[in-house]
């Protein structure tokens, strides 16, 4: 069992930056690929960024490329996600996910992913 937590959410103006955190449970290391989603009230869970195990290989979705910055710190057993330039648009609950895996075949299925965090607010005004 994979425990996540999320943390670093907060109201920001836009233009503004966050640092989101979820800190892993012990079992979580290199051996299983990582990744953010989304929810903005009335919309699907979405896609926002994944990362392989030991963090060669990153993804994002298109409405972020270039703004936020996906990396992990397996020491830590830690995941980050570094938003910059916000926008309204990205007000939403982001949530961390662990799959059993180190390589990602699926980045925006939900279905790769077994374990999920609670998830933590992001606001952003304009």
């Amino acid at each position: 069992q994979v425990q996540l937590v999320e943390s670093g959410g907060g109201l920001v103006q836009a233009g503004g930056s966050l640092r989101l955190s979820c800190a892993a449970s012990a079992r979580t290391s290199s051996s299983r690929a990582m990744g953010w989603f989304r929810q903005a009230p009335g919309k699907e869970r979405e896609f926002v960024a994944a990362i392989s195990g030991i963090g060669s290989s990153t993804y994002y979705t298109d409405s972020v490329k270039g703004r936020f910055t996906i990396s992990r710190d397996n020491a830590k057993n830690t995941l980050y996600l570094q938003m910059n330039s916000l926008k309204p648009e990205d007000t939403a609950v982001y949530y961390c996910a662990c799959a059993l895996v180190p390589r990602i075949s699926m980045p925006s299925n939900p279905a790769f992913y077994a374990y999920w965090g609670q998830g933590t607010q992001v606001t952003v005004s304009s």
